[in-house]
């Protein structure tokens, strides 16, 4: 366990952080300013902003930014490492829950269209803390992987794709 943060500490580098600051900006001004958690001239909300609301905004603006840290920064060559984009699905997925636990009920086209505007805070507006529970889930779990992953590196990858064998001695384990 140790160890495993030790090569995770070496790989987080100068060039993940800043990554890793610009992509949380980036992810609270996409998720805030068409949600209208940031106040704006340009969206306006039709229900007034819940706390859960600007909770699951605050807390999934800096793990979509750590996730995106992790596919900008990357260290090495990427075309050695198989998996460099593995788990894009599951941050995309994470991402637009987080959007949907955020957004006004009645602002969102699909629900109103599919529910009807009662329906939409009759239904959809309890369910939206859950959506965010789980797309906070999804998104931790999701950088989590994505980090015992780069600490882990993929040895036996890289050697897969140069032609040679990797015994399990070198990645750390008995054969």
């Amino acid at each position: 366990m140790a160890a495993d943060v030790t090569r995770l500490t070496a790989t987080l580098d100068r060039s993940f952080w800043l990554a890793a600051a610009a992509g949380t900006l980036l992810v609270a001004l996409v998720l805030g300013v068409p949600s209208a958690v940031i106040p704006n001239p340009f969206f306006t909300r039709m229900t007034p902003t819940e706390p859960v609301n600007v909770a699951v905004w605050l807390a999934s603006a800096p793990l979509a930014g750590l996730l995106l840290a992790t596919y900008v920064a990357r260290r090495g060559p990427a075309a050695l490492d198989a998996h460099a984009d593995a788990g894009g699905g599951r941050a995309t997925l994470g991402g637009i829950a987080s959007y949907l636990a955020i957004g006004c009920p009645i602002c969102n086209k699909i629900i109103v269209g599919v529910l009807g505007v009662s329906g939409a805070l009759n239904v959809f507006a309890p369910l939206q803390p859950l959506i965010g529970g789980a797309s906070l889930a999804l998104l931790a779990a999701t950088l989590a992987w994505r980090l015992r992953m780069r600490a882990r590196g993929c040895a036996r990858c890289a050697a897969a794709s140069t032609g040679g064998s990797t015994p399990l001695v070198a990645l750390g384990r008995p054969e």
